[in-house]
């Protein structure tokens, strides 16, 4: 079995060499440093005049005097400090471990330990308590350049974040005309935009250069659009006035198909005029529909009345067609057709009748009147002299061909013979054509 030496000089160099693997490697848990309360003789003596030494790796070091009383004491008192620098080394631990406040100030602390033990008026293992500030150390500087990375990777993310938000700021500034939903983003990202943490100075003032320039665009384009939206609503107020006025200088008109077109007109024209300021379109449509109710309900009634006159005419005349169809033509002609005049004469006296009965009604008329009219030129078909004067002419030229065609055939001329008798056939067409025009009449 190996004897294994426990001397404090022992304990001290291993610990140096212990700390050489804590400083080249990753560390990972802390060497452990023994309180030296539990027993200060191992790191510490007093001497006879009072004189108070530590052990180090290098050899004892006076670190003070004491006087007060026994030895022991005096050792216990140097021992609690060493037990005060280990707890407050543990407490750095602790707080890297938990990563409470910034590795920065944990490393400045553990630094000035490190730098303050090779005065440090304490009794206790200090080469274990270096090796294990050192090994702080080299957590806290892994610590602080792990927060540096951290910050520089939130410093980007957190201007990326804004970048987007005055990407979208600039394209709402440019592109949007949904005035409201826009201007209610904007703010938003305003609101998002404070929100953001971590950019440099710099940048940041640029990006927000960007952002208010981008918010003044919007706020002028936005602005422009409602100044002239203003302008035209006034044009629309002005112009619908007058059209308000000559609806209502028409309410009255008895020209009833032309104004009812122009009331048409009208409200094409309303439509077309677009939007009038709130307080006012509301009141203009309200004088210009009354005005269109007012003529059209006169319309209405105008037209109940005629409807109802014409109804009654309607009845008049299916009364008169009764009379009519008793009218015989064949008879006394000229006494139908004086009939038939006077049936016409109360027709048109009666006057209109409405529209869906019209045909219906003047053809009953009509067929009457063409019956009587059918009667007359048949009549007069039949006592057209001219007409008989043609049958007459015909005849005559029949019996003169075949007068010729019989004295050229006694005389023996066949060839005269046949020529005359050729136009008497011609002829006698003719007559028996005419005869049949006349017997048709």
């Amino acid at each position: 079995m190996t004897h294994q030496d426990t001397t404090p000089e022992a304990v001290a160099n291993k610990a140096a060499a212990d700390s050489t693997t804590s400083t080249t490697g990753s560390p990972t848990a802390a060497p452990a440093v023994p309180t030296a309360s539990a027993d200060p003789t191992k790191w510490g003596r007093v001497d006879a005049d009072g004189t108070v030494y530590v052990r180090t790796p290098d050899g004892e070091r006076a670190i003070g005097s004491w006087q007060a009383g026994d030895a022991a004491e005096g050792l216990a008192l140097y021992a609690r400090k060493f037990d005060d620098l280990l707890t407050e080394v543990e407490l750095l631990e602790t707080r890297l471990g938990t990563h409470a406040g910034e590795p920065k100030h944990t490393l400045t602390s553990a630094k000035h330990l490190h730098e303050s033990l090779a005065e440090a008026a304490v009794i206790g293992d200090l080469a274990a308590l270096t090796v294990r500030i050192e090994h702080l150390l080299v957590r806290a500087e892994q610590a602080v350049e792990g927060a540096k990375h951290e910050k520089e990777r939130a410093r980007a993310d957190a201007i990326a974040r804004k970048e987007a938000l005055v990407v979208e700021a600039e394209q709402i500034a440019t592109e949007s005309t949904h005035w409201k939903n826009a201007g209610d983003r904007l703010r938003q990202i305003l609101d998002e935009w404070k929100k953001v943490r971590g950019v440099d100075r710099k940048t940041d003032e640029q990006l927000w250069r960007r952002f208010s320039k981008a918010r003044d665009a919007f706020s002028r384009r936005r602005g422009s659009h409602f100044a002239e939206l203003d302008r035209q609503r006034a044009a629309s107020k002005a112009h619908k006035q007058d059209l308000v006025e000559e609806a209502e200088s028409l309410t009255e008109s008895t020209d009833w198909g032309e104004t009812a077109n122009r009331y048409k007109q009208l409200m094409a024209d309303w439509k077309a005029a677009g939007r009038a300021p709130k307080d006012s379109d509301e009141a203009l449509w309200q004088r210009f529909r009354a005005a269109q109710d007012r003529f059209f309900s006169r319309r209405s009634e105008a037209f109940s009345e005629r409807d109802a006159e014409f109804a009654a005419n309607a009845k008049l005349k299916e009364e008169l067609l009764v009379e009519a169809d008793q009218i015989d033509p064949s008879g006394d002609l000229k006494a139908a057709q004086a009939h038939l005049q006077r049936v016409q004469e109360r027709w048109d006296e009666i006057g209109k009748v409405p529209r869906e009965r019209m045909r219906e009604l003047e053809g009953k008329l009509r067929t009457v009147a063409d019956r009587v009219r059918a009667a007359a030129d048949a009549q007069w078909r039949r006592t057209d002299p001219e007409a008989q004067a043609r049958v007459d002419q015909f005849r005559d030229r029949v019996e003169q061909f075949e007068a010729q065609a019989e004295k050229a055939r006694t005389a023996g001329d066949d060839r005269r013979a046949k020529q005359a008798e050729a136009q008497a056939a011609q002829w006698r067409e003719w007559l028996e054509a005419a005869e049949q025009a006349i017997a048709s009449r």
